[in-house]
């Protein structure tokens, strides 16, 4: 029997058996579960068996971490058990069921802005990059200044970094339209309805440059640049009602009536209700978020550098997806991205202190590669196979997050982009910013691994 054929036999018993897995699957990093009877977990004994990095219970999904490449070697070998596997879309569909309302609306709305945060990762880098090549330090190497660059690459430039956020309701509302079983083309021509160049542009009505239009001398209708919130309900909406729509005409009809009446009922819900109702509440969201980030001495950075990562644990964290894209989009810049990296730093560092201070072999091979994923900007690893075990270092970690979180604040820290952190984050912070963006992360890293070292962890405890 092979290595990986023992440890999927080990895997199954310790969730219970066979008869307990209703059904599996796994994403890149991990081996997800839905089982019967969540009370025959025996957790102790999953995170005993050789190359599990951690195991938790979450979104109605018992998930066991690998990682990369393992996993897929894993799953394989729990297939030839005879048990039966199911897609990833249909687990999340089945777990979806589990947690109180507020969790399973979060995680919906998760589900909506995941799909389009590579796009807009890549935008951040694009900033990134576009703030690097412009700087008068930078250009001075190859003997140029500011005005030498060319308006054709600025331009160039505009197209790469402006395009995503000028057309984002077209992915917000393609994304939800998907997510709530629509054809998402009609989101996706929603979504551009929404700012068509046709309507007064939202910028430039802001700016004062422009005026709404009046629809029967009252609603103000303008374009919607940039929102997130009208498209989501657009899509929402939109998608149950050409759901509803296909059950009632008649097949023949199908492909003229239901396109249409969709498109039609959507645009005008949506640039006279759902639109106006929804940007105000985004507006009123995104005030008291920048009320949030401006509070003086630092108080935002320490309390969300705290939190974050407590947040990450209920599953809940997808929340902050919204409140980024909203900053960057209004204001261009990302102050949460900061934050939040030094947060998940922190945890990287307590759990490498551990790592280093452990004399157990099994947890120190757990606890070193758990504390990279970190600085990679994955902290399940980090804080479900190590810190939240012994607890004290996902406390000390808290510590370090709120640490670094409060030096981000007070030196006014903020991405180009989102959704990479720590390492790769860098890329986010070429615009003049990077000494700070490594100082406010050393700082985080100091405070969890010495606090970690001296009070968190004691090597007793891994014993047994």
């Amino acid at each position: 029997m092979s290595e990986n054929q023992k440890i999927a036999e080990q895997v199954v018993e310790a969730v219970g058996g066979r008869e307990n897995i209703v059904s599996f699957a796994h994403c890149a990093t991990r081996l997800r579960i839905m089982v019967r009877d969540k009370e025959l977990i025996d957790q102790k004994r999953t995170e005993s068996i050789d190359k599990v990095k951690g195991a938790f219970f979450n979104s109605g999904q018992y998930q066991v971490i690998f990682g990369t490449g393992t996993v897929n070697r894993i799953f394989e070998e729990v297939e030839k058990l005879g048990i039966e596997s199911t897609s990833k879309e249909n687990l999340k569909r089945e777990g979806k069921k589990a947690g109180n309302t507020l969790q399973r609306a979060i995680r919906t709305f998760g589900d909506v802005f995941v799909p389009i945060i590579p796009v807009l990762v890549a935008t951040g880098l694009f900033m990134g990059l576009r703030g690097l090549l412009t700087q008068p330090q930078i250009l001075s190497l190859f003997g140029a200044v500011p005005e030498d660059i060319s308006p054709n690459f600025l331009l160039f430039t505009q197209v790469l970094t402006d395009t995503a956020f000028a057309f984002l309701p077209a992915l917000v509302a393609w994304s939800a339209f998907r997510v709530f079983g629509g054809s998402p083309v009609l989101g996706i021509v929603l979504g551009l309805m929404l700012v068509n160049p046709a309507l007064p542009n939202a910028y430039a009505v802001a700016a004062g440059s422009a005026e709404p239009l009046k629809f029967l001398g009252f609603i103000p209708v303008v374009g919607y640049q940039g929102s997130v919130l009208p498209a989501f309900f657009i899509g929402l909406l939109g998608a149950k009602l050409e759901k509803r729509l296909r059950k009632r005409i008649p097949e023949a009809l199908d492909l003229i009536l239901t396109p249409f009446l969709t498109l039609l009922i959507m645009i005008t819900l949506g640039l006279f209700a759902i639109g106006p109702v929804f940007h105000s509440l985004e507006t009123v969201v995104l005030n008291g978020t920048t009320y949030l980030l401006g509070l003086p001495f630092g108080i935002a950075g320490l309390l969300i550098g705290f939190f974050q990562q407590i947040v990450v644990v209920t599953g809940v964290h997808h929340i902050f997806n919204f409140l980024e894209i909203q900053l960057l989009e209004k204001t261009g810049s990302n102050p949460f991205n900061a934050i939040i990296t030094c947060a998940m730093a922190a945890q990287g560092a307590a759990c490498l202190a551990v790592g280093l201070k452990t004399k157990n072999l099994k947890l120190k091979a757990l606890a070193l590669p758990s504390s990279l994923s970190a600085f990679l900007g994955i902290t399940e690893p980090a804080i479900f196979g190590v810190n939240l075990r012994f607890m004290k270092p996902f406390i000390m970690g808290l510590i370090g997050g709120a640490a670094g979180g409060f030096l981000a604040s007070l030196v006014h820290l903020s991405a180009t982009g989102m959704a990479i952190t720590v390492i790769p984050g860098t890329l986010l912070y070429m615009n003049g910013q990077l000494p700070l963006y490594i100082l406010t992360n050393l700082t985080a890293m100091a405070v969890s691994f010495v606090l970690t070292w001296m009070f968190g962890y004691r090597d007793a405890a891994s014993e047994g």
